[in-house]
């Protein structure tokens, strides 16, 4: 990393939290998961808050060492990682048929990644909607940077309960987002709501495979791992996604995911590189404490994320197209 970008990393640290207060947001979040004594009903209680805290002290390690979308994509032999991204995007545009001048609204939308590169590829409008003022005053930026900030907008909303009129886009998607919903069909019925009928909702979604067994204490392990390294209440399982689908009213179909083993490796590199800064950072004072803190939980996120791979418990792409139909379908 240059000293630019150190600097850059260690003034982004902690997001909206005053640095001073960095190691006690640490210490807060630790606490609401199953490693440190927390339950999962308690993160789903609490899942604003704890989404929040853990993106505000997240964020600058992703774009530092992943760039602005914070997502993973299957990587073929002789592609970089920003090609395997971008294809990734890409096809979720493609699937969901978007035309020139189209509504989206993406769900979770991090730092606007993925919606910038979806409104120049689809020529459509995208709104990011995202709870976290830091993620968002950070996309606002970029767009600017980017030249699409007449074409594309966030609104600061929880996505469990969207200020937004029913029937108000021509396409909705999410990448590895709405993961952080306590409740997968509170989430869906939002989105099915505010999606114009005939229309579609495509997402990506992370999920524990059928090989998952929840009495095994190793897959738990990893479950557990993954869940304070990416700030989730509880990691569902492709089967409870379609199901809530369903229920919500959507026609839903999905296409084999791929394990995480074929892509963790390529987040593990990257955020290598950051994560060696950050104890040089912390120690000098130009970090605050606690930085080294959640450089351990991202750890953990990168050790569960193989694990679950290998294993092929997990995946963080369950891709799945879910259509609205219209009030005379059948």
């Amino acid at each position: 990393m240059s000293k630019a970008g150190a600097l850059d990393l260690a003034s982004g640290l902690g997001g909206k939290i005053e640095k001073k207060e960095v190691l006690s947001a640490v210490e807060q979040y630790e606490k609401y998961h199953n490693l440190y004594g927390g339950a999962n009903e308690d993160r789903k209680s609490n899942y604003t808050d704890m989404v929040n805290k853990y993106y505000d002290l997240a964020t600058s390690f992703y774009e530092f060492g992943w760039g602005e979308s914070f997502h993973f994509a299957h990587r073929f032999n002789g592609e970089s990682l920003r090609e395997s991204i971008k294809r990734h995007e890409h096809f979720l545009g493609l699937q969901l048929g978007l035309k020139p001048g189209q509504k989206v609204l993406d769900v979770g939308c991090g730092i606007g990644g993925p919606l910038r590169e979806i409104a120049r590829f689809s020529l459509v409008s995208v709104t990011g909607l995202n709870n976290n003022e830091y993620q968002i005053s950070r996309g606002k930026e970029l767009n600017r940077i980017a030249g699409v900030d007449k074409t594309c907008d966030f609104v600061k909303a929880d996505f469990m309960k969207m200020p937004i009129p029913d029937n108000s886009y021509d396409a909705v998607y999410a990448i590895e987002a709405t993961c952080h919903a306590p409740d997968a069909y509170g989430c869906y019925s939002e989105i099915y709501r505010v999606l114009k009928p005939g229309q579609c909702f495509a997402a990506y979604e992370w999920c524990m495979t059928d090989a998952y067994n929840s009495e095994n204490k190793e897959h738990n392990k990893i479950k557990a791992e993954i869940e304070i390294g990416d700030g989730l209440p509880d990691i569902r399982s492709t089967t409870q996604c379609i199901e809530a689908l369903q229920k919500a009213g959507f026609e839903a179909s999905h296409r084999p995911s791929l394990p995480s083993q074929n892509h963790s490796p390529s987040f593990c590199f990257c955020m290598a590189n950051v994560l060696l800064e950050v104890k040089a950072l912390e120690y000098v004072g130009l970090a605050p404490k606690g930085s080294q803190r959640v450089q351990d939980f991202l750890e953990k996120a990168a050790e569960g994320l193989v694990d679950g791979g290998k294993k092929e418990i997990f995946t963080p792409m369950f891709f799945f197209l879910a259509r609205k139909p219209h009030s005379g379908d059948h």
